[in-house]
């Protein structure tokens, strides 16, 4: 399949969009993630920002007929070897089958037919680049054990691993997540007058109040995922981004977030941000240049 971005579109081809989605995600402000302001014990915003083109790369040839296995396994090994660190993991599988479209087939029944035409080569590749990504947090499974051999089927593990990994649930669902309230609702905010981190920050508060993270239940339970959802819900629905309030009542999760070592980091929420970013930007949905802030 190839790059069908046309001459008088205002989209971004594929490599160039999911390079500057992995960087407006990393970028803005979101509390319990890294971004300029904050790193991490063990990774900083420049991680970040500098596996950000290696994903590029590889998005960009599996919108030119590279397949989803193939282009999960690239950048991820792509990111090991200059990174050392698991920066994007969520974020590739969930690139991966988006970056295989052209912009006018943007929408879930056509990510459902690219999903569908997976073989067990693709599996053996994502669960290789899974291993080799050293995700944390993934416990054991009762079936599709990412230790134990790949499965014939992907879409089968994915299946199976839904409702505990909301990454795993777009392929189940076929990005029902993404476009039905990702994209929407990253539309609606960057309409706003607010710029664009602070449309990205809310947006996440929205999902994260939405929906628990599946990483933080991974790590530390679905108590502790619940709860950081309900703070992020009082936000949302108390306060408006561009007041004092607001940005202390975004600090006061920020804090909470990282006091436990980043246990409760909403990685899965931001590895959503970022494929509705992509979105957009392979749309053309998001004005250019960018007005970062207001």
């Amino acid at each position: 399949m190839t790059d069908s971005t046309s001459p008088d579109s205002n989209g971004l081809p594929a490599g160039l969009a999911a390079q500057w989605a992995c960087v407006l995600e990393a970028t803005a402000p979101k509390p319990g993630n890294v971004h300029r302001g904050a790193d991490f014990e063990d990774m900083s915003y420049l991680d970040m920002v500098l596996a950000a083109p290696l994903i590029g790369q590889q998005m960009q040839r599996a919108a030119e007929g590279q397949s989803i296995g193939q282009t999960v396994l690239r950048a991820i090994e792509a990111i090991r070897r200059y990174i050392g660190r698991n920066t994007h993991l969520g974020t590739v599988l969930l690139l991966a089958p988006l970056a295989r479209l052209p912009q006018e087939r943007l929408h879930s029944e056509a990510v459902a037919l690219e999903l569908q035409q997976m073989n067990s080569e693709d599996a053996v590749a994502v669960y290789q680049a899974i291993r080799r990504a050293g995700a944390g947090g993934l416990g054991r499974a009762p079936q599709h054990d990412i230790r134990q051999a790949p499965p014939e089927d992907l879409l089968q593990a994915m299946n199976a691993a839904a409702e505990r990994d909301r990454v795993a649930r777009q392929y189940a669902t076929a990005f029902a997540d993404v476009f039905d309230v990702v994209v929407p609702q990253l539309e609606e905010n960057l309409q706003r007058d607010w710029g664009v981190s602070p449309a990205i920050v809310h947006t996440y508060l929205q999902l994260l109040a939405r929906w628990p993270d599946s990483l933080i239940q991974r790590k530390c339970g679905p108590e502790v995922a619940q709860n950081v959802s309900a703070r992020a819900q009082r936000i949302v629905e108390q306060f408006t981004p561009g007041s004092p309030e607001y940005y202390f009542q975004v600090a006061e999760l920020d804090f909470y977030l990282r006091s436990d070592g980043h246990q409760r980091n909403p990685g899965t929420t931001a590895d959503l941000v970022a494929a509705g970013l992509f979105v957009l930007l392979r749309r053309g949905s998001i004005p250019l240049p960018l007005r970062w802030l207001v």
